[in-house]
Formats: C-alpha cells, structure tokens, sequence
C-alpha cells in the first residue's frame, strides 16, 4: 500500500511539472511570436533632405 501511494504521489507531481513546463512553452512561444509580428511596423530612419540643406541641430 505504502508503495503505490508514493507511486501515485511522483505520478502526481511529475504531471504538474510536466504541465508547468508546457504552459510556459506556449506562454513564451506567444510572446515572440508577438514580439516579431510588431517589428516591420517600427519607423525606418527619415530619407535625405529634399532641399539638400544640412538638417539644423540643436
């Protein structure tokens, strides 16, 4: 009896760990994939000055 109550106890723990594992997986896989989908929206640098001036700096 002793036995298979401990069997039962790291069966137990081993399917929460094994779920805590896979949770943050998909939790993290979601976050990347977010992360880059935003990327391509981010402003580029401005282009030349049409006038050819040198832009005035402070």
């Amino acid at each position: 009896m002793t036995d298979k109550l401990k069997s039962n106890t790291a069966r137990n723990a081993a399917l929460a760990a094994a779920g805590a594992i896979g949770s943050a997986a998909i939790a993290a896989a979601l976050l990347y994939a977010g992360k880059r989908k935003k990327k391509p929206n981010e402003p580029t640098q401005p282009g030349p000055i049409p006038s050819g001036e040198p832009p005035q700096t402070d």
